[in-house]
């Protein structure tokens, strides 16, 4: 009798060994069909478990004005199925396995995957294989799926005060970069998008030359190999679509949003335009958010939400591994009563200490430690390597993931004052401000203790 899947799924993540932080790529191979589909796999026997992922790299940024969502509502429209075999056939018979499929949309990629038991691989790569250039796009398909879209808006967007005042505050921030719209788009975009513009991005962008796969766990390289050509290499290459590298003029001076939004406190964010995994000073960015962020002993907990009793909660976000330069965001919700100006020029003052204060030796080695760990933990899951290879691959090259340990060690606290320095600027910043309004007689949600979500969130509907 076999396990159950659920069983496995958890083994996995205690067998699966975490790679040695600076000897990944050896443990990684990279090959190309025929067609020149990427192919990066990294092969493990500890579980009888396979993550199968296919990425395409195009999400939100490939959007024009007047389009946006385009990428989100593709992304749902992959699940209606082929003329082989239905997106409902596909679903139940992947459930019947006891596997895991779902998908995501971001502004940089958009990527599909399949975890299930390892001698069962075949069902994901024929269906994805299938769906690749044989989807079916019916009209009336399409008139649910933006329903549910609008829906999905509403419940995560509007109806959601954090969530709309990072809307807001990323379309002022950002002019020229793609990253002006959000990814699940303005709801009169959705609203005028046709089948036929569904139909037209997916024939541009859903092809082996704009794609890769990433496959970890349980198999056999030789058999893989054999029958991703099989499926995936008679595939018609396309064209890929250019990789711009496109970033925002330098800020003038500083940007201020005000919303006013029915919510139960009032809430804080604000972004200053940062670099990438381009730039050394990404990894510096990463050090920094976590002394600020990391923990109950992280600055901004320590100071605003214990010491101060300023705020509800406060994070960082930053994305490492985005294709264009993005923001570094500090966000708080605001304690009742509590004035928005003192909590403002608490953050500054926070940021000002990283420009001039010593960095003690102590605080800075915590703080490598915590993103190292994070790190290697991250390579403990089978799907969530996986991820994180695709990431990587979509915003540089997969291979550029050995460079983030040594990096982050190699941060000084001299590196510490000079990014703070040349980034933490009131000319490089964006402040967004949610006052509260009179709420509906709908209940409105509660902060959750995890500040505004990162620019880079990603759609992901459960199915």
């Amino acid at each position: 009798m076999k396990a159950p899947l659920i069983f496995v799924l958890i083994a996995a993540l205690f067998l699966f060994p975490a790679l040695s932080t600076g000897e990944i790529s050896k443990d990684i191979s990279e090959v190309r069909l025929s067609n020149g589909l990427k192919v990066i796999m990294l092969e493990n026997h500890k579980a009888p478990i396979v993550s199968f992922q296919v990425w395409y790299r195009t999400g939100a940024r490939n959007e024009i004005a007047g389009k946006t969502g385009l990428a989100h509502m593709l992304e749902h429209m992959m699940f209606k199925g082929t003329e082989k075999v239905s997106g409902e056939q596909f679903v139940r018979a992947f459930y019947e396995l006891g596997g895991e499929q779902n998908a995501s949309t971001s502004h940089d990629f958009t990527y599909f995957f399949e975890s299930l038991a390892s001698n069962s691989i075949a069902v994901p790569i024929d269906f994805e294989s299938d769906r690749m250039s044989n989807l079916v796009l019916r009209e009336s398909d399409f008139r649910t799926e933006r329903m549910v879209v609008l829906e999905e808006r509403r419940m995560r967007v509007d109806d959601d005060p954090q969530s709309f005042l990072l809307e807001q505050l990323e379309a002022a921030a950002y002019q020229s970069q793609p990253y002006h719209w959000p990814v699940i788009g303005w709801a009169q975009d959705i609203e005028r998008l046709t089948i036929d513009d569904v139909k037209a991005f997916y024939s541009r962008y859903y092809n082996p030359a704009n794609a890769f796969i990433v496959v970890t766990g349980d198999f056999k390289k030789k058999d893989l190999l054999l029958r991703l050509e099989e499926t995936f290499g008679k595939i018609p290459a396309g064209t890929a679509a250019p990789r711009l590298f496109i970033e925002d003029p330098r800020q003038p001076g500083e940007r201020r949003v005000i919303v006013e939004h029915p919510a139960q406190v009032g809430s804080l964010v604000v972004g200053w335009h940062v670099p990438n995994l381009r730039s050394e000073d990404s990894y510096v960015l990463e050090v920094i958010k976590a002394i600020l962020a990391q923990g109950k002993s992280s600055r901004l907990y320590d100071h605003l939400l214990r010491g101060k009793a300023l705020v509800l909660d406060s994070s960082v976000d930053y994305s490492l591994t985005s294709q264009d330069p993005g923001l570094f965001y500090i966000s708080c919700s605001f304690l009742p009563g509590k004035d928005p100006k003192e909590i403002e020029q608490a953050v500054y003052e926070e940021l000002e200490l990283l420009k001039t204060g010593p960095l003690g030796t102590r605080e800075l080695e915590k703080a490598k430690n915590q993103l190292e760990a994070s790190f290697v933990f991250d390579q403990e899951s089978i799907e969530s390597m996986g991820e994180k290879l695709g990431e990587y691959e979509t915003a540089l090259d997969w291979s550029a993931i050995n460079a983030y340990v040594p990096s982050i060690r190699s941060v000084t606290p001299q590196d510490i004052q000079r990014v703070a320095s040349r980034y933490f600027t009131a000319q490089n910043r964006t402040v967004g401000i949610l006052s509260p309004s009179k709420p509906s007689s709908e209940a409105v949600p509660q902060p959750s203790g995890g500040g505004i979500k990162q620019r880079s969130i990603r759609y992901r509907a459960s199915r």
